[in-house]
């Protein structure tokens, strides 16, 4: 026991000067029972940190996947510290721990005066387990930086974030304001190429390298435990992102894919829809509405542009890199989906068309709430600069 707190005293010691992430101001942190999911790397457990040193209840920090969990229930451990006076428990990685949906549902019945914040893969399903926490947990996704966010934790300015309504209205107002804050060319490539997780700070040097970690870590400690799958099925996923990432964004035929994979038809989407939970995919369908991974999407793409620099180091395609910014920073937090006549729908409302400044307007011509993201420092009209949609969030 004085071991976990130790560590916990230790661990929050260190992120007393680190800027927070945008979800931060968003989360109700008054709820008993939150959950925040994300892919590796992108700052969770900086943010349950964050909560532990701000909170004025005594708390602790615990790493689900601590060599202390073999040995020990949760349910035992917060008995335990219950008694000392801690009410405030911050489980990381809860996806590590066997009985996490179990665990945290006694927790929340059996203390009404505890606060649990857990954080966990991105696949984490909370109405699996052997608990469904639909109905108890607050459940919060976070995503890898924005545009925004990176300039921020670059240059230590506080940028705000802008709605998608005054981005299409007022951009030809916005955009000159805040090209006087960051270097257009230098700073978005830097950006695409090398600034999606908050660790580029760190690993400036090693980046890639760190980013080729967590992919392997996520599939084989995160999906393949998770997901129960066997050995062969973990190497054919493997596979499978080898073939995508020499090819996106891919308009997938799923029989030459199951083909190519000597791997079933429905096994080929069922990993394609794995690898969109776990963010490691983005996959553009044409609906958001009653999607089921039996659907073959429109397109695949990489989850954001850092990981076509880290597959095609020296071949990155423009094109594509540019489609994966617009799509990766739209997702998060409107409904993107395929267009009949541009790129992109968004909300069932937008059309927008992606390219450079060469990009013309003909393919949306009378196409109603059409524009275009152009990759230009300033835009005009329905041009708008591909990069103030890395403001949305």
């Amino acid at each position: 026991m004085e071991y976990l707190i130790e560590k916990s005293t230790r661990k929050s010691e260190q992120v007393l000067s680190k800027k927070k992430r945008y979800l931060y101001r968003q989360i109700d942190w008054e709820q008993r029972l939150i959950i925040l999911l994300g892919y590796r790397g992108a700052g969770k457990t900086t943010m349950l940190l964050q909560h532990l040193t701000a909170s004025s209840k005594r708390g602790i920090y615990m790493s689900m996947d601590d060599f202390y969990f073999e040995t020990h229930r949760l349910v035992e451990t917060v008995a335990s510290l219950y008694r000392l006076g801690y009410r405030l428990f911050l489980l990381d990685e809860v996806h590590r721990y066997e009985w996490w949906s179990k665990d945290l549902k006694q927790q929340f019945d059996d203390y009404e005066d505890i606060q649990l914040v857990a954080t966990g893969s991105s696949i984490l399903d909370i109405t699996k387990g052997n608990a469904d926490l639909s109905r108890r947990a607050s459940v919060y996704h976070l995503h890898g930086l924005s545009f925004r966010e990176y300039l921020n934790f670059k240059s230590n300015i506080d940028l705000n974030s802008l709605p998608l309504n005054e981005i299409l209205t007022n951009h030809h107002m916005i955009a000159p304001d805040l090209l006087d804050v960051f270097d257009f060319k230098t700073d978005f490539q830097n950006y695409l190429k090398s600034g999606y997780f908050p660790f580029f700070m760190e690993a400036k040097k090693t980046y890639f390298q760190k980013l080729q970690e967590t992919i392997h870590l996520v599939i084989d400690s995160d999906i393949t435990p998770y997901e129960q799958l066997q050995h062969n099925t973990t190497k054919t996923l493997k596979k499978l992102l080898f073939v995508l990432s020499e090819s996106v964004p891919f308009t997938p035929n799923i029989n030459k894919l199951s083909e190519k994979l000597e791997t079933p038809r429905n096994t080929v989407l069922r990993l394609l829809d794995i690898l969109e939970n776990a963010q490691i995919l983005l996959l553009l369908r044409s609906s958001t509405k009653g999607i089921s991974y039996l659907q073959k999407p429109e397109k695949v793409y990489l989850q954001n542009p850092n990981f076509i620099y880290l597959f095609s180091p020296t071949m990155a395609n423009i094109g594509n890199i540019r489609e994966t910014f617009f799509l990766n920073q739209m997702s998060a937090v409107h409904a993107v989906t395929s267009s009949k006549y541009g790129d992109f729908m968004v909300d069932d409302t937008f059309v927008f068309e992606v390219g450079g400044a060469s990009k013309t307007s003909e393919q949306i011509r009378g196409v109603p709430n059409a524009y275009l993201a152009v990759d230009v420092a300033g835009g005009n009209d329905k041009r708008i600069p591909l990069w103030l949609f890395g403001m949305l969030y």
